[in-house]
């Protein structure tokens, strides 16, 4: 029999924490994820029935929302679902039956990892990290940007706590950029 140890995207078998000048930087590795692509005709569908799964309204462009689980915008009628991981470890299937045949749903947990920043100097940090306008960064916005040349996605949770999501193979190179931003900035 095996003993097969999980670990988080930079390797560990804690997730990594680190703080710089007041703003924490922390590895999240237990978030399920699933995308969701409404089909051609089934836009409305997908829509209504996303809403009554994160009990809140869709996400339009820029936006996230819910509440255990939540949805955000990726481009239009698509949406990245994310639920804690210890209770919807099945999540993919969870929303595929609430999408029925009105969308496409692929299983994406274990292709992006998740980083929280916490603090109160985090736009400081953002100014270097990417070329978002953080005029318009305000509780519930989501937006996609390049972060030392990564696709991700950042979620403005509070003015003080915002998530980022990168690709899972990228998880040391956007672990650094966060960090050298950070020492860069504060």
């Amino acid at each position: 029999m095996h003993d097969l140890v999980a670990i988080t995207a930079l390797g560990g078998t804690d997730p990594h924490v680190d703080t710089v000048g007041g703003v924490t930087c922390t590895e999240v590795p237990g978030v399920a994820l699933a995308s969701v692509a409404a089909r051609m005709g089934q836009e409305d569908n997908t829509a209504t029935s996303l809403a009554k799964l994160i009990d809140a309204p869709t996400p339009d462009i820029g936006r996230w929302a819910g509440t255990t689980i939540s949805a955000f915008w990726a481009s239009p009628d698509q949406w990245m679902i994310e639920a804690p991981f210890d209770t919807h470890e099945a999540l993919a299937e969870q929303v595929k039956t609430a999408m029925g045949d009105a969308a496409s749903v692929t299983e994406q947990t274990d292709g992006w990892t998740r980083f929280d920043l916490n603090g109160d100097h985090i736009p400081a940090v953002l100014e270097l990290l990417c070329q978002l306008d953080l005029r318009k960064l305000d509780p519930g916005s989501a937006a996609r940007c390049s972060i030392h040349h990564i696709g991700c996605f950042v979620l403005c949770r509070t003015p003080e706590s915002f998530s980022f999501y990168g690709p899972r193979s990228s998880a040391g190179s956007l672990h650094h950029a966060l960090l050298t931003a950070m020492r860069s900035a504060l």
